[in-house]
């Protein structure tokens, strides 16, 4: 048995501990922000936070998690109000959405560990998430937008 604490809340789960965090947050805990995308740690669509730092979940079994602090896109704010989230309907990021949740995960570790990133801090950040809609630019802008709006709180 596991105990994993997700978005605050503290669960047991007898299952399979090679169950990629991935599958338990979605299958068992019904939690569909969190995406597939490439089952490889590649494309960055299944990006949460481990006690504050992306990390891919499609690739991080449960059992490697113990009791650290489990964030998803869910877990960032319960309205939608995150900084991150509020920049990126600003700026228009969105297209398909599907890469979003991963995006702004690992923008949010970007931000917690530099809240001032330059251009090339965030492309470095962000090189690991893929954008099929191409959407990098806007991407960067809502990225800087919510660096200023997080200055200014």
């Amino acid at each position: 048995m596991v105990t994993l604490v997700v978005n605050g809340q503290s669960a047991s789960f007898e299952g399979d501990p090679q169950m990629p965090l991935l599958w338990y947050l979605r299958d068992v805990r019904q939690m569909t922000g969190t995406k597939f995308g490439c089952g490889m740690a590649l494309c960055g669509s299944c990006t949460v936070h481990l006690d504050g730092v992306a990390t891919r979940s499609c690739v991080t079994p449960v059992s490697a998690v113990g009791n650290r602090k489990i964030t998803t896109i869910e877990g960032l704010h319960a309205q939608g109000r995150h900084p991150l989230q509020v920049a990126w309907r600003e700026q228009g990021v969105p297209q398909c959405g599907y890469c979003q949740s991963g995006q702004i995960m690992q923008a949010a570790s970007l931000l917690a560990q530099n809240p001032k990133p330059s251009d090339a801090d965030i492309d470095a950040a962000m090189a690991g998430n893929l954008c099929r809609c191409g959407t990098y630019t806007r991407i960067r802008a809502a990225i800087k937008q919510a660096a200023g709006a997080k200055k200014g709180a």
